[in-house]
């Protein structure tokens, strides 16, 4: 088990990682369109899977539930299921990363299909499939209609992600968070509240919380003690409870997204009071959870609303 870190003054308290808990799926989950080929030179295509989490492939024809299977599932996965055009997986974990199951598809015009089922890959640009649309046809009417609509989510996407980035490199609480992050809190107008330690088998952490002028920072200090991989970072969430629905803006910098073993990284999080409050107006207390690459969460901050200053 993991140990658990409460400092009984209630302005801080770290907890953990004991269990896999669920990530915002709009950062992980994709629907995607996947055309097949039959030319010899087309590699096998890849689906992407994470444990707990159910992926459904849509065909243009209906599945041959009889010649339909999926190699090597036993333990790793639930029973396959096949409905109409559709293939359901749910794998009951996540898979090892070097690990890949053949999925055998075959069609009611006994058309095979042959995928490789993954997990996640580890870059930045990784996914989980959540949707995947299979086309033989690329020029089908529906085929086509699909992949207009990828088209489109990905130019939104790049658009709000275009957008946001402006917006940080002229945000104040960015330019906090950095000189945080790069040890300079002199320069910043934040006040040091509180300090929490705590040390387990594979990771030193230290919590730094700040108070300041409308604002309120945390500093996380991480040493990877594992020396049999390296720590990633996944995502970090600024929630009122500890459901992701009452998530609240904040900003973030890192030294570094990947800790080797042995090493330091510093995580920098600026907070303005506008987060701290409810609809009615008050001021409410916070919790900062942040998750490692494999899903789960390495530490939850309380934040109090008194923590914002004047």
């Amino acid at each position: 088990m993991r140990n658990v870190l409460l400092t009984r003054s209630g302005l801080l308290f770290v907890l953990m990682a004991s269990v896999a808990l669920a990530r915002s799926s709009s950062d992980t989950v994709l629907i995607r369109t996947l055309k097949v080929s039959e030319h010899p030179g087309y590699s096998t295509p890849a689906i992407y899977v994470a444990g707990q989490v159910v992926t459904v492939l849509c065909f243009e024809k209906d599945v041959d539930a009889a010649n339909t299977r999926l190699l090597g599932w036993e333990g790793k996965f639930q029973p396959l299921v096949v409905g109409s055009n559709k293939v359901v997986l749910e794998p009951i974990r996540d898979l090892d990363q070097e690990e890949s199951l053949s999925l055998l598809v075959t069609l009611a015009d006994k058309t095979e299909l042959a995928f490789l089922v993954k997990p996640k890959s580890r870059e930045e640009w990784g996914w989980i499939d959540h949707q995947v649309n299979v086309f033989k046809d690329p020029d089908s009417f529906n085929a086509v209609l699909s992949s207009l609509y990828d088209s489109r989510k990905r130019e939104r996407k790049l658009s709000e992600e275009n957008e946001r980035f402006k917006q940080e490199e002229n945000s104040v609480d960015h330019a906090y968070a950095t000189l945080l992050v790069n040890g300079e809190v002199n320069r910043t107008p934040f006040r040091s509240k509180k300090v929490a330690r705590s040390k387990n088998e594979d990771m030193g952490m230290v919590v730094e919380t700040y108070s300041g002028p409308g604002k309120a920072a945390v500093v996380v200090t991480l040493t990877n003690t594992y020396y049999g991989g390296i720590w990633e970072f996944d995502g970090a969430y600024l929630t009122r409870g500890a459901t992701h629905s009452t998530a609240r803006p904040f900003a973030l910098r890192m030294s570094s997204a990947a800790i080797m073993p042995g090493q330091t990284g510093i995580i920098a999080v600026v907070v303005d009071r506008s987060a701290f409050e409810s609809k009615d107006g008050q001021l409410v207390d916070l919790i900062l959870q942040i998750f490692r690459e494999d899903g789960l969460q390495q530490m939850a901050v309380a934040l109090e609303h008194t923590l914002v200053g004047k």
